[in-house]
């Protein structure tokens, strides 16, 4: 007897399938709560993973952000009287020794950042003051919406102007072009001459004005301006009266010409602030090696989502394997019949593992699509980002048919094995 044709085994594997389609059903559930949970999991940490690589790539990976940081404060002069004034953080002087000692360094910004009342007419509300220098833009990699950014000349006379964040301009200046309008800085009056984005945010369009839209709510003014007006001295009222805080700079952005060379400017940063410090008043953020980090951390999520989806898939072979031997238990007798009329054992395993195949195909598919709708349903209903790959879907049909062909393997070894004399005796 000849072997039968592909064509006809699956015709053949379908109609047997038919005749237990409720059984059928539910043993595909398995395998299709597998796949979809794979698709959705992995979907569900990549889309996680691109947000936080999105946020740490903003800051920059050929930056060192050093930001000052308040300590405890120790008893110091006579009588272990202490100060009036907390002094701590980063100094003028580090500022000049970074830029003479930090090797490959591109760029160095000093930054005061302050949170202040902002007032136009009767609108009033409180948000960061930033103090910087013109190249700010550059290194923090942001857009100009409209007008211009702080000038080297706004910086060498002090000039009263400041940049504002598309979400400033949009909650202060509702109604209004903010460029060229006065803007009161706790009491200080500053002159609007540009509006500044946020990279990560999409461009927006909304009665033909691109910068209503936007996150960055931010006001940006000269550093030397801020000098003059405030200098280092904060004073924070309160109900119960007041802190005074000196601190000189608040942030420093280091920029270094190649990535390949941040890991040795981040250990000369190191040995200057600690040579400056008597106490650590300072972090040093590097956002290359929290890239690095993020892309470990998104390998063992998605090993660790991974594993747990495929428990699920392992469940779902498990299944397949259990409703294969009953149904071979069902059919002794139809097996006992084709292995007389001639067909061999490797036509039984053929068989049954062509059923097999047909059951793990069809909840594979099934199960991709539901995956596939899971993750858009969470995306369009709550803020969670998340993103379908490739990768996730041909993992998930993969594994789902293997783990089906590899429990299927058994009942269809011992459909072959039958005696074929028992098989015909079998009621």
């Amino acid at each position: 007897m000849t072997s039968m044709r592909p064509e006809r085994m699956v015709k053949l594997a379908f109609k047997n399938l038919g005749q237990y389609r409720l059984r059928a059903g539910l043993t595909m559930l398995g395998i299709i709560f597998g796949v979809c949970s794979v698709v959705a999991m992995l979907s569900v940490g990549e889309g996680a993973n691109q947000e936080i690589q999105e946020k740490i790539q903003r800051m920059g990976s050929q930056n060192i952000l050093i930001k000052s940081v308040k300590v405890p404060s120790e008893e110091s002069g006579q009588g272990g009287r202490r100060s009036l004034v907390a002094s701590y953080g980063l100094t003028y002087d580090d500022y000049e020794e970074l830029s003479r000692f930090v090797p490959n360094l591109e760029a160095n910004t000093p930054i005061k950042r302050l949170r202040y009342d902002v007032q136009f007419k009767s609108r009033r509300l409180q948000t960061d003051v930033v103090a910087t220098m013109p190249w700010y833009l550059g290194v923090q990699n942001y857009r100009m919406i409209r007008g211009r950014f702080l000038t080297t000349t706004d910086m060498e006379y002090g000039s009263p102007v400041c940049v504002i964040g598309t979400r400033l301009a949009r909650m202060l200046f509702a109604g209004y072009d903010p460029i060229g309008k006065t803007l009161n800085i706790d009491k200080d009056a500053y002159t609007v001459v540009g509006i500044i984005g946020d990279l990560a945010q999409g461009e927006v369009r909304l009665e033909n004005e691109l910068w209503m839209e936007g996150e960055n709510q931010s006001v940006y003014i000269p550093f030397k301006t801020y000098q003059q007006k405030r200098g280092d001295l904060f004073i924070q009222l309160s109900k119960g009266g007041g802190t005074f805080e000196k601190i000189e700079l608040h942030e420093l952005i280091l920029t270094i010409d190649e990535q390949e060379n941040v890991v040795s400017a981040v250990d000369a940063v190191r040995r200057v602030l600690k040579r400056n410090h008597k106490k650590e008043d300072y972090s040093v953020v590097v956002p290359l090696e929290l890239i690095r980090q993020a892309r470990e951390t998104r390998r063992l999520f998605n090993i660790v989502l991974g594993s747990i989806a495929a428990i699920s898939l392992i469940v779902g072979g498990i299944g397949i394997m259990n409703i294969m031997l009953a149904t071979v238990s069902e059919r002794i007798r139809e097996i006992g019949i084709r292995r007389a009329l001639g067909a061999r054992r490797s036509d039984i395993v053929l068989q049954f593992l062509m059923e097999t195949l047909l059951l793990s195909i069809s909840g594979g598919v099934i199960g991709l699509v539901i995956g596939a709708i899971i993750p858009l349903a969470i995306t369009a209903t709550t803020d969670v980002k998340t993103v379908l790959t490739f990768p996730a879907f041909a993992v998930a049909f993969s594994v789902s048919v293997s783990v089906s062909v590899v429990f299927g393997i058994y009942p269809a070894r011992r459909a072959a094995l039958m005696d074929p004399i028992e098989a015909l005796r079998h009621e």
